[in-house]
């Protein structure tokens, strides 16, 4: 039976088991790099398309990352997974994450319809706070996509979370994450009903340009793409 001063005695772990610990961590984040890869090149496709084929190109800016092991082990933390690597597998599906920022809020729709369109490509979840927006305002559509991953040991199905949002959704979220974190989530209630507004704001800014455009471009020709559904979208 341990003592209370056997608690209290500090864990020894030797360099060895650190450098054991780090190639396991970096062997099972390894796939999600590679999927990772595989959805940011077909959106790469996608936007080049858009750039040197036609008038109008939707995608306005594009941002990747993997989890870092801080951020992994503070969510599998916070979620109460247990800490092996097939749970976390299982439980958690943003370990790798693309968002793709969008001029106005039907290209976030288009190009979520383009994507998956593609026959590699598999939905497994979707989240459409677009349309239903958080309680605090937050907008934006979140999709689990999986992607085969073709490695010298066989082919892994991996995750990867997707992110369509506006450019004023996209300003919205930066602000508010920042917030959030000068408070450390503790935000005053003033502050949370003027992010209230602002969300409100910026979803109608989002309609007004995105009238204007539709206005703009109303009497010219435009792309038609199939969806995933066999419908065939504008874009």
């Amino acid at each position: 039976m341990q003592t209370p001063s056997d608690l209290d005695e500090p864990v020894e772990v030797s360099p060895s088991q650190l450098r054991s610990v780090r190639d396991e961590l970096q062997r099972f984040l390894l796939p999600y790099r590679f999927g990772l890869q595989e959805v940011s090149t077909k959106i790469d496709i996608l936007r080049d398309e858009f750039q040197y084929m036609h008038d109008y190109n939707p995608i306005e800016h594009v941002s990747s990352r993997v989890k870092t092991p801080d951020s992994l082990v503070e969510k599998v933390s916070r979620k109460g997974i247990e800490p092996d690597f097939e749970s976390i597998r299982s439980r958690i599906t943003d370990i790798a994450g693309i968002r793709i920022t969008t001029s106005f809020t039907a290209d976030a729709y288009r190009l979520f319809d383009l994507l998956t369109a593609q026959a590699d490509i598999s939905v497994r979840r979707v989240k459409d706070y677009i349309a239903h927006p958080k309680p605090n305002g937050y907008k934006s559509l979140h999709a689990i996509l999986e992607v085969p991953v073709f490695l010298s040991t066989g082919t892994l199905s991996v995750p990867v979370e997707v992110q369509f949002r506006t450019i004023a959704m996209d300003f919205w979220a930066s602000l508010e994450h920042k917030i959030y974190y000068k408070y450390d989530c503790q935000v005053p209630s003033e502050l949370t009903d003027e992010l209230k507004d602002a969300a409100e704001s910026a979803a109608l800014l989002d309609a007004r340009m995105e009238r204007l455009h539709q206005e703009l471009h109303g009497g010219q020709k435009q792309l038609e793409a199939p969806r995933g559904d066999g419908r065939v979208i504008t874009v």
